[in-house]
């Protein structure tokens, strides 16, 4: 009961103690305030960030694999990757035909071009040639899909994203309509579900044709990229080795020599995005660090003097009664209470600056409970840390002399 009546005293002192010396408290707080809202900010950001990317890698599928030219990695070697050999049809064909742990292989390739309907034209727009193979998990709103008669007779259609639809044709029913890309008019029989944006990269802006009729249009000189939908997300290790298998015998890779092709997954994206924002985020966080013990040394400062103005209160003190380890007791709450104080103030400013980031740009913010409890619990720390050496000197000091103080 004892302990509580002295932590609630030692509150009280803190805060009347803030009051009293409102400037010297501000500047002394400061720091704290600083590093715990660059903390807070900087999580919170992290995290809502973190969740979106999550999101929205998961809706392209943990079941799907994307076999490609090259890997997916933080760094490409390109003068070892550029002098591979494209992927082509023949890998397609002989997935299809011998993998027996996927259920979808489809093959996708890529070019942007400027599309018009009538005087209106949207340009930058992402033009994929595919098949009618269904392996993500994107599906028309209106219309229908590409099938298997669009794409085996090479017909001059199209499945438009929702942003092109939005943009061309307003409130306009697009299906049936007619537009023109690269000269070549194609005939709009679906309009996909809105997706979003991907690492800053609209996907709405998008449409897909036949990928014999993409050939024809753009030439038959780039390498594609395969999509594999895995039977089951339990076996995607396996389904990785015989597709390697596969490949490496349609490609002629001899025994013992590298693979020539990527097999890629949703995990090694999310992996690379780590890996590449890790530092900034350890950068952030370390000129919170720094800034935390900017404050911790101010409130030792701000403690010492203190313990200097209260010498002749601390005689009183001692003179009554009061014990060394009531008096550390004491001054480290003291500590304590100014340090939560400036944390607490730095959780409402770190929050508020984490939702006027996300408010003025797309990077979103999360605050959760525990990013709150690591503000204040680093802001207690440095309390503790810093206000030992005030507290333990208060409690050394000589009743008489304390009380001769001047």
């Amino acid at each position: 009961m004892r302990s509580w009546i002295e932590i609630v005293e030692g509150v009280k002192i803190a805060l009347g103690a803030i009051r009293t010396n409102k400037l010297r408290s501000f500047l002394t707080l400061l720091g704290i305030i600083m590093g715990v809202s660059t903390v807070i900010g900087i999580s919170s950001l992290t995290q809502g960030l973190d969740k979106t990317v999550g999101e929205e890698l998961s809706t392209l599928g943990s079941d799907i694999l994307y076999v490609a030219k090259f890997p997916w990695t933080e760094r490409i070697d390109f003068e070892e990757y550029r002098n591979r050999k494209d992927i082509t049809m023949r890998e397609v064909e002989a997935l299809k035909e011998r993998a027996t742990l996927a259920v979808g292989v489809s093959p996708s390739v890529d070019a942007t071009r400027t599309v018009k309907y009538r005087n209106k034209s949207l340009e930058n727009v992402s033009i994929s040639g595919t098949d009618e193979v269904k392996t993500g998990n994107v599906y028309p709103v209106l219309g229908r899909d590409l099938t298997a008669a669009d794409c085996e007779h090479r017909r001059s259609v199209c499945v438009i994203g929702w942003d092109v639809a939005e943009n061309l044709f307003e409130d306009k029913d697009p299906i049936g309509q007619r537009i023109k890309i690269s000269g070549h008019t194609f005939r709009v029989i679906g309009v996909l579900e809105k997706q979003g944006d991907l690492f800053g990269m609209n996907q709405d802006q998008s449409l897909k044709i036949p990928i014999g009729v993409f050939f024809k249009l753009f030439g038959h000189r780039r390498s594609i990229t395969i999509q594999i939908k895995v039977a089951d997300p339990l076996v995607l290790e396996e389904a990785k080795d015989e597709i390697r298998g596969i490949l490496r015998q349609v490609r002629k890779v001899k025994p013992g020599e590298p693979d020539n092709f990527g097999i890629n997954q949703m995990d090694m994206i999310m992996n690379l995005y780590r890996s590449l924002t890790g530092g900034l985020y350890a950068a952030a966080i370390g000129v919170g660090a720094i800034s935390l013990l900017v404050g911790g040394i101010g409130i030792m400062n701000i403690m010492l003097v203190s313990v200097t103005e209260r010498t002749k209160e601390i005689g009183i003190r001692k003179a009554i009664g009061a014990k060394r380890r009531n008096l550390l007791w004491q001054f480290l709450i003291e500590a304590v209470t100014i340090s939560v104080v400036g944390g607490i103030i730095g959780v409402i400013i770190g929050f508020g600056l984490g939702k006027l980031v996300a408010a003025i740009s797309p990077l979103p913010a999360t605050v959760t409970l525990w990013s709150v409890l690591l503000g204040l619990g680093f802001s207690s720390s440095v309390g503790i840390f810093f206000g030992i050496y005030p507290a333990s000197k208060a409690a050394k000091l000589d009743p008489i002399q304390a009380l001769h103080y001047e």
